[in-house]
């Protein structure tokens, strides 16, 4: 059995949220994706509030939603009109946001100096996967912006200030730690044809997130090594041209520290690409 994490009151999971608005439109190509989110939310106590680090907001330092009603930021273009009427009126949480802000100006390291935003909505980030995963909108949510330095090891820091949020948590409805972002994500190569060598480099970055995320041989200094020094991996630049939507799954390592639990493959937009659960 993969090894228990040690903050029982937070969930952690990493998602691949797929093309834009596309997984609540029906889209053939994003079924499996769409089945491993909804199988994901099956798989834990139903979360009593949820901060999402998505892959669409980044900022000089980690910044907060703070509103107690964020709107919905339709962040994405060329779409059909039903893509700019989606609904998911899930309300904020102040008290939320002020603990997640502390847990990260309580860690002195890498100079991160965390910041409210009180007028950001969520962007599609947090509602696609959230919409499929508790479509009721009635969970409290917040999001957690990406640095735009894209420094590994920033994130990695981020995840682990934020396992104080597990303190005094209810571990039947724990917090989830959402990261929300693509394990796959080179524009040009979703609109090319597939090459066996272009499949190959895909593979191989997948085969070394699994291993990273899921071997219990591991050692947590070791995820953490091979995490920050992902772009050594094999396919890693291919795979991740720019590595904000990989960055997401860095905060969640950062706060789980251990093998995931459970772990999703399949193939979306003719590329292959994962999602975890701890």
């Amino acid at each position: 059995m993969p090894q228990s994490t040690t903050t029982p009151g937070l969930r952690i999971a990493f998602v691949s949220h797929g093309g834009g608005p596309l997984p609540l439109l029906g889209d053939p190509s994003h079924d499996a994706l769409v089945h491993s989110l909804q199988h994901m939310a099956s798989q834990m106590p139903r979360p009593s509030a949820i901060v999402v680090v998505s892959a669409h907001w980044e900022q000089t330092q980690p910044t907060v939603t703070t509103g107690a009603h964020p709107a919905l930021i339709y962040d994405y273009g060329g779409f059909p009109p039903e893509s700019y009427t989606i609904t998911y009126p899930a309300p904020g949480s102040p008290t939320l946001a002020a603990r997640t802000l502390h847990a990260i100006n309580a860690l002195s390291t890498h100079g991160l100096h965390a910041q409210d935003d009180p007028q950001r909505g969520f962007d599609h980030g947090m509602f696609v996967p959230l919409k499929l995963m508790y479509p009721e909108a009635d969970i409290p949510c917040i999001q957690l912006s990406l640095c735009h330095d894209l420094n590994p090891a920033k994130h990695l820091a981020m995840g682990q200030a934020l396992r104080t949020l597990a303190d005094n948590a209810n571990t039947d409805a724990p917090i989830l730690l959402l990261g929300s972002g693509f394990s796959f994500h080179n524009m040009r190569a979703f609109f090319s044809a597939p090459t066996p060598a272009n499949q190959a480099l895909n593979r191989s970055f997948e085969q070394w997130l699994h291993t990273t995320c899921c071997d219990e041989d591991l050692t947590t200094a070791d995820r953490l090594d091979r995490l920050q020094h992902w772009a050594q991996a094999p396919g890693a630049r291919y795979c991740h041209p720019r590595e904000e939507h990989l960055l997401p799954l860095h905060v969640c390592m950062g706060a789980a520290q251990t093998a995931a639990r459970q772990a999703w493959s399949f193939e979306t937009l003719g590329q292959q690409a994962s999602a975890y659960l701890w």
